[in-house]
């Protein structure tokens, strides 16, 4: 008999969340060769990492003042998230118990946050992170343990924010296959309009966007290679040990949670509004197929919208182009820098952006 696999290592507490991955080693793949095999079809991208860049250290200033600046409304959206949820719960909207399933990585702070907010007003709540990767669905194995171990609780699905839409449709799809239900998606920001509850639908900085592990308890995107897992095992995933002298995960829901007091005082629940969700999701999709078909784009795949995900493609892919709706925006200003670093070519063009402040259009590879 094999030994039981060790869990995989975070640097969050452990009440904060339970990780439901597979701890993998596997050798990096440069990023280059990672673009070529993703775009050739030879290989999916859940299939390779590349090492994690490092932030220097005006990089990670840049984050630093942006959470700064953006600390209390943080704080305000997790409250006006939490406070709906307790209505809704009040309502018989949702049970009393609730699960809630962090996407990994982007959603795990978030989740977080969310759980700390919610055992603050008196929830019955556990966090859980499980993986989603596009195109090959929702990890089945980690949503059955979560519906055993909390039979009655409802699940809520946590992110950071949505671009266009590509998580959330691959997340409606797998749950619905799972469930026959429709997923609940939480996100702190919504500015192409798929989640069921967000704190705004405003594409603005938020600070961990623009940060990988070392804001994520320290672990990689999920992976999955066959070949690695055994059957049943979770989606994988790999400790990246060499950005823990930088770790800002615990500091970064710490600092949230320490004006959280204060936004609840001035907080009220988070409004649904279906109508303000369909034009966002509209003018979305509108911007992205403007930018296909300025560049004769095939694959949407390449298109990477909102600050969030524009700053992570410049960081892990090889980026064309980045649009910016304005360069002296204190918001881009970590993209800016990157593609500055990099010799990125960017245009100013807030008609092309709609309603994002960024978007990062993918080098085609041959």
């Amino acid at each position: 008999m094999p030994e039981p696999r060790k869990p995989l290592q975070h640097s969050y507490a452990p009440e904060d969340v339970t990780l439901l991955l597979t701890p993998i080693r596997m050798a990096p793949t440069d990023i280059a060769e990672k673009e070529r095999l993703i775009q050739a079809g030879q290989a999916h991208y859940s299939e390779m990492i590349s090492e994690e860049r490092r932030p220097d250290a005006r990089y990670l200033a840049i984050y630093e003042q942006a959470l700064e600046r953006h600390l209390e409304r943080i704080a305000a959206d997790i409250a006006r998230i939490a406070l709906r949820i307790c209505q809704d719960i009040t309502d018989g909207e949702l049970s009393p118990a609730l699960s809630l399933c962090s996407l990994v990585r982007a959603g795990i702070p978030y989740g977080v946050l969310l759980r700390r907010a919610l055992t603050y007003l008196g929830v019955d709540v556990v966090h859980y992170a499980v993986s989603i990767i596009r195109d090959r669905g929702l990890d089945a194995a980690a949503m059955a343990h979560v519906r055993a171990e909390r039979p009655d609780a409802d699940i809520l699905f946590v992110d950071g924010w949505t671009g266009k839409g590509a998580i959330s449709g691959e997340l409606a799809r797998a749950w619905q296959a799972l469930s026959g239900q429709p997923p609940r998606l939480v996100v702190l920001a919504d500015p192409s309009g798929h989640a069921w509850l967000s704190g705004s639908h405003d594409d603005w900085l938020i600070p961990s966007g623009i940060l990988g592990a070392n804001v994520s308890g320290l672990i990689s995107r999920s992976i999955l290679r066959p070949d690695l897992l055994a059957p049943g095992d979770f989606h994988a995933a790999m400790t990246v040990d060499h950005l823990t002298d930088i770790d800002c995960s615990r500091g970064f829901v710490d600092r949230v949670m320490a004006v959280f007091d204060a936004a609840l005082t001035q907080a009220s629940p988070a409004e649904r509004d279906s109508a303000l969700r369909g034009r966002h999701q509209q003018q979305a999709a509108a911007c992205v197929q403007a930018i296909a078909a300025r560049h004769e784009v095939d694959n949407l795949n390449r298109i990477k919208p909102g600050i969030a995900e524009a700053t992570r493609a410049v960081l892990r892919r090889r980026p064309r182009k980045v649009y910016l709706r304005d360069a002296d925006d204190p918001d881009l200003a970590a993209l800016v820098h990157l593609c500055q670093q990099d010799g990125i070519e960017t245009e100013v063009n807030p008609d092309l952006t709609g309603p994002f402040r960024a978007i990062t259009l993918i080098e085609k590879v041959s």
